[in-house]
């Protein structure tokens, strides 16, 4: 990009993002961006006196390596990249996409033999836990199509809510992990929406930049037995390559007992996934001032102002409710108004009401001051 703004990215990504210092090892794996990226991460990590490690793939060969290549080729592509990964401190992972649903005719069972055999491995069980990392897409045309915007405007946007002031989002977000570690019972209601759980004694972690891009949001756990209740997902999501619109979930004693979408049966194969998929491993509030309108791209959806996200599947071991899957699937709930609004309450206090942060101690995470 001639205006500077990939490399302004790459300074960003390395420096404060993963905070690489000289003699340490990154991997940078990209899935078809364009070969700028790379090669300007590749000059920002050498002048920092690090070592890269590149990785190019392509979502198409994926595809086809996925639905033909046998469970043994598949359990040695992630010894391999879980060798690696073992190889290094720091790992950037940055997905374009030429067509978002490039996946959407891989059976279930050839996505759920990659998640158990190569991704959990690779990424569940060694990179989250032991490697400083970030993850963020990159503006394509396919992209910029399903957020129903020009490509130049979507990549204006791209730039802008990835580069933002994240040290100024961490001050306010301090206050919110603060009340999400006192807070026992959470409930959360809206339309088609009363689902109760408790988030007591699992850390809260304020997220402002350190892993994903762009990012905006302060997670934790429910107690995993604890959450009963109803939840409608409003914001349309695309999960291992298949679209869903309309997640409907029952859960009693932890567990969703029922669920329902568009899509039924292939929500009901990810459920099945293993013992731990019907089960939450995250809640999440979230409050990017740029990001206001969901585009199927979990890495934006899950950061909307106004919204709040449960991911079905693994908790991550830095706020854990000892739930354990080969999947992570975020769910977004916006709560403003033109999307229906609704209340979030903890210990019987409405800290939230239609997307806007009432308690006096976390109005600053609200957009007009994060903007």
């Amino acid at each position: 990009m001639g205006d500077g703004r990939l490399d302004r990215l790459a300074e960003v990504i390395v420096h404060h993002s993963l905070r690489l210092t000289a003699g340490e090892t990154v991997l940078i794996e990209v899935f078809d961006v364009p070969e700028a990226v790379p090669a300007a991460l590749i000059r920002v990590v050498v002048a920092a006196g690090a070592r890269p490690v590149v990785s190019v793939k392509q979502n198409a060969v994926l595809r086809e390596l996925y639905r033909s290549a046998p469970d043994e080729a598949i359990a040695l592509a992630g010894e391999v990249e879980r060798f690696r990964m073992e190889q290094v401190q720091a790992y950037v992972g940055i997905r374009g996409s030429h067509n978002i649903t490039e996946l959407s005719d891989v059976p279930a069972e050839r996505l759920q033999a990659y998640q158990r055999l190569w991704w959990k491995p690779v990424h569940i069980d060694w990179r989250i836990s032991r490697t400083r990392w970030v993850v963020l897409r990159y503006p394509t045309a396919a992209m910029a199509q399903q957020a129903e915007m020009s490509t130049e405007a979507f990549t204006d946007f791209f730039f802008r809510v990835c580069t933002l002031d994240y040290g100024r989002m961490l001050g306010a977000a301090e206050a919110l992990k603060a009340r999400m570690e006192r807070t026992d019972r959470v409930h959360v209601t809206g339309p088609g929406t009363d689902l109760a759980f408790s988030i007591r004694g699992i850390p809260a972690i304020p997220c402002y930049g350190r892993r994903n891009l762009p990012d905006g949001e302060c997670f934790t756990a429910p107690v995993r037995e604890s959450v009963e209740g109803v939840i409608t997902f409003n914001a349309p999501t695309i999960y291992q390559g298949v679209p869903f619109t309309g997640v409907r979930l029952t859960f009693e004693k932890g567990r969703v007992v029922a669920a329902t979408a568009d899509k039924p049966e292939r929500l009901n194969a990810l459920l099945d996934a293993d013992a731990g998929a019907r089960c939450l491993g995250e809640f999440s509030l979230a409050f990017n001032p740029y990001i206001l309108q969901p585009m199927r791209d979990i890495l934006f959806d899950e950061k909307i102002a106004g919204s709040l996200h449960l991911a079905l599947g693994n908790a991550y071991e830095i706020a854990d409710n000892g739930n354990r899957s080969a999947i992570h699937w975020d769910l977004v709930l916006i709560q403003r108004p033109e999307w229906g609004g609704g209340e979030v309450a903890f210990d019987g206090e409405v800290i939230r009401k239609d997307g806007k942060f009432v308690a006096p101690d976390l109005i600053l995470l609200n957009p007009e001051h994060l903007g």
